[in-house]
């Protein structure tokens, strides 16, 4: 799909704030309230706009910890990497995993109350990953920046 400067107008504003009202949008972008509508229901059915969420800070959930974990697994067939994945998926903590080129075969962002959280999930979850060879863990110190917007480049 190919996007218009309306149309990163639109995405922009919907990132800064997914509650904005459909006339307010409009307005901010300089459409009329139903042609608006239609862009951003184009920009829904096409996938662009992937999903409406609130964003809860990490520290007020009690999980103000960040650990990226990578996992090498002992075989990468197509059964076990799905098999990792599905358990992966199904861990609360798991904020983000991804396949990787390099050293390990996931990287893995988790939260964590503290030390001890982590600890826990580390024995009681992350080894018990199937496929699981090795795992190297590295707390985050500080958030030095944490992004939810996707920049749009003008073509």
């Amino acid at each position: 799909m190919r996007f218009d400067k309306i149309d990163h107008a639109i995405l922009e504003s919907l990132q800064n704030n997914g509650r904005i009202s459909n006339n307010d949008l409009a307005e901010r972008v300089g459409l009329s309230p139903s042609a608006c509508l239609r862009r951003v229901k184009s920009l829904e059915s096409n996938g662009v706009i992937d999903q409406y969420v609130a964003l809860i800070h990490q520290s007020a959930a009690g999980l103000p910890d960040n650990v990226f974990v990578q996992i090498t697994v002992e075989k990468q067939t197509k059964e076990k990497l799905a098999e990792f994945e599905k358990k992966v998926r199904q861990c609360p903590q798991i904020m983000e995993c991804y396949l990787m080129s390099g050293d390990a075969d996931y990287l893995l962002r988790v939260v964590v109350s503290d030390a001890s959280d982590y600890e826990r999930l580390h024995m009681d979850v992350l080894t018990a990953l199937p496929g699981v060879s090795q795992i190297k863990s590295n707390f985050s110190l500080r958030t030095v920046t944490k992004k939810t917007s996707i920049p749009f480049r003008q073509n």
